[in-house]
């Protein structure tokens, strides 16, 4: 499955990218974007570390001008943080059920145009080996993916980040596109992609 998977990642303005896209070249958009919460994001008392004041800096724009260009595409959208944006009523919403400390959100909301019932996943709030601070499960991304796509289709990412959905994309035999800005995230991303990519084909 892991030889077959095909991945093309791209440093730089998503919007860029999406607006000389080729028509039906991918299959489905799953994506993070940033929330637009900025100062919001304090997170109480571990808020206090660096990488936590850096991202309440990239993340304190909304970027509704992508969304709407996501939306443009018309095809299966999963999209964190949906309820930060003006999106269309849904009756699918997927939810990642996290024990959560006082100062954190219980659970988080992805907006999606599926036509299916809305469905909880729990997993834990933290784990060990996060390279990102606003970081997805590879297992919570794995069950977006099979909630919207199948084996061999084409998955789109305009926010990259540290690339758990392009992991999760090689896990699950689909074909991946990602688009990241930020020159650090975008060389981790490659690296745990290609790692992935290695270890499907060792099938380990």
């Amino acid at each position: 499955m892991g030889d077959d998977v095909t991945v093309e990642l791209h440093l730089g303005d998503c919007l860029d990218f999406m607006r000389n896209m080729p028509d039906k070249s991918v299959d489905a958009v799953i994506t993070d974007p940033p929330y637009g919460l900025g100062e919001k994001m304090n997170g109480g008392t571990w808020g206090a570390d660096n990488k936590y004041a850096i991202m309440r800096e990239w993340d304190k724009d909304l970027p509704q001008n992508i969304i709407d260009e996501i939306l443009k595409l018309n095809i299966p959208t999963e999209i964190w943080g949906g309820n930060y944006f003006d999106l269309p009523k849904t009756r699918c919403w997927l939810i990642w059920d996290k024990p959560a400390l006082n100062t954190l959100s219980d659970f988080e909301m992805c907006w999606t145009n599926l036509d299916k019932l809305s469905k909880r996943f729990r997993y834990k709030r933290s784990w060990d080996g996060r390279y990102h601070p606003t970081e997805k499960p590879v297992s919570l991304m794995k069950w977006c993916i099979e909630k919207a796509t199948y084996e061999g289709d084409t998955i789109f990412d305009p926010f990259m980040g540290s690339g758990t959905t392009g992991v999760a994309c090689v896990q699950t035999g689909r074909n991946f596109i990602g688009c990241e800005i930020d020159t650090d995230y975008f060389k981790i991303a490659e690296k745990r992609i290609h790692d992935a990519q290695q270890q499907m084909r060792l099938g380990i």
